[in-house]
């Protein structure tokens, strides 16, 4: 059975979110943090991963992202301090580097 994930990252600064989706964590916020393409995420400097979520569908995860994605900032926030209240970058955590 094939996971997939929400994921947020945030800039050095936090004051800017991407929220996203994948089937892998680690390629993605790898592409992410070596600029492997250009848009939004390079631009702002948005490679810390703060918070992810696990779904065991694709479908689970889209309608989750766009939840998140209409979401108040304020709410996103929240969500986020919930499980990373330091604001730590979570791709340094091992578990996330073998998911």
């Amino acid at each position: 059975m094939k996971d997939y994930f929400v994921y947020i990252l945030t800039n050095f600064t936090n004051t800017t979110l991407y929220i996203g989706v994948t089937n892998n964590l680690e390629r993605r916020v790898l592409e992410h943090k070596f600029k492997v393409q250009s848009g939004f995420t390079r631009k702002y400097k948005l490679y810390k991963l703060i918070h992810y979520e696990t779904c065991a569908e694709i479908i689970d995860a889209i309608e989750r992202e766009k939840q998140l994605k209409n979401w108040h900032r304020d709410w996103k926030w929240n969500l986020i301090k919930q499980t990373n209240p330091d604001l730590k970058d979570l791709w340094e955590d091992a578990e996330i580097n073998s998911a």
